[in-house]
Parts: structure tokens; C-alpha cells; sequence
């Protein structure tokens, strides 16, 4: 049981903490609520539009690839500080392994590369009748500044 004492109080000051940050909130958050404090806050932006508008898979799609990245570093790191001071049987074996990790991993990225998970350019991806109506109209809504002349 002394090998858990540890665990046993960091699990305790992260209780506390909890609550007390849920208490607080509680107690020193707004009592009377109004439209100005219940509206949403983006950068100091006012929010247009409606909040259930679609966006593109592809920011899953980047996501999903960041965790396998981030999680293939954590393998290599893993592997690699035990790696060199480990027997040569171990060596060999874990090489071979790594190697059949790395080639599956390479494969991956390079589907991921050919099926455009990476690719942000919506308009290389739309089909034309949807860049018509989502892309062209905000273009031409643009003001074009026109050139002055001598006259004005």
C-alpha cells in the first residue's frame, strides 16, 4: 500500500483542484444574465453568421494526422533509448520491426499526400458547381478600388 501513496495524493490534489476551480467559477461567475454577457466571444470579432455552418473534413483529416505523427515520435523515442544498449539479438529483431513500422507508416503518409488530406485549396477539391455558389459570389462582393484620376 505504500508504493500507492503517491498516486493516492496526486489523485486527491486533482480533486481538490476541481473543485475548488468549479466552486470558484460558481461563486465569482455572473449572476444576472444578459444578452451582452451570453454572447459569444471570438477574438474581439463579432461572430457572423449562424454557428452550425459545414467547414471541411479536412480539418479532421489534419488532425487525425497530427496524433499518428505525434504517436510515431513517441515509438521512435521509446525505441531509440534502448536501442543501443540493448543485446544484438534484440537489435536485430527490433530493426527488422522498426523497419516494418517505418514502411507502413510511408505508405501512409504518402496515400494520405496522393488523396489530398493535406491540400487546404478548396478550390482544387469542390466540384465547380459548388465553388460557383460558395466561392465566386464573395469575390465579386469585393470592392475593387478603382485608380484615381487627374480629374477628381
Amino acid at each position: 500500500m505504500e508504493s500507492y501513496i503517491g498516486i493516492l495524493v496526486l489523485v486527491a490534489v486533482a480533486a481538490i483542484v476541481c473543485v475548488a476551480m468549479v466552486s470558484l467559477s460558481w461563486v465569482l461567475g455572473p449572476k444576472k444574465v444578459t444578452p451582452y454577457k451570453s454572447s459569444p466571444y471570438e477574438c474581439g470579432v463579432t461572430p457572423e453568421g449562424s454557428a452550425r455552418e459545414r467547414f471541411p473534413i479536412k480539418f479532421y483529416l489534419v488532425a487525425i494526422l497530427f496524433i499518428l505523427f505525434d504517436i510515431e515520435v513517441i515509438f521512435l523515442w521509446s525505441w531509440m533509448t534502448i536501442y543501443r544498449d540493448s543485446e544484438v539479438s534484440f537489435q536485430l529483431f527490433s530493426f527488422i520491426e522498426m523497419l516494418v513500422y517505418m514502411s507502413t507508416w510511408i505508405l501512409g503518409y504518402i496515400y494520405a499526400v496522393r488523396v489530398g488530406a493535406i491540400d487546404w485549396d478548396e478550390t482544387t477539391s469542390l466540384d465547380p458547381a459548388k465553388l460557383e455558389d460558395t466561392v465566386l459570389p464573395k469575390l465579386e462582393a469585393k470592392p475593387v478600388l478603382q485608380p484615381a484620376t487627374e480629374g477628381s
